[in-house]
């Protein structure tokens, strides 16, 4: 899943056994960021779709569904 892409890297990079120091520090904050940053982007996607999805009629009549096809 999308959300969760950055977390095996962050957790496998936070435990210290792949690079350490002050750079090291600086490159997991960034990681975690980009992380938090990626959750949050994906909870707004899903949110908005899923708000779109239940504004949307379970069902249209024929002709409705006809005029939808010059909608692309």
């Amino acid at each position: 899943m999308l959300e969760t892409v950055l977390d095996p890297p962050c957790a496998r990079f936070g435990s210290n056994n792949v690079w350490v120091g002050p750079k090291a520090r600086m490159f997991g904050d960034e990681l975690n960021g980009r992380r938090n940053r990626i959750k949050s982007a994906v909870q707004h996607v899903i949110a908005e779709l899923e708000a779109e999805l239940r504004s949307t009629p379970n069902k249209v009549s024929r002709a409705m569904a006809s005029g939808m096809a010059s909608w692309s």
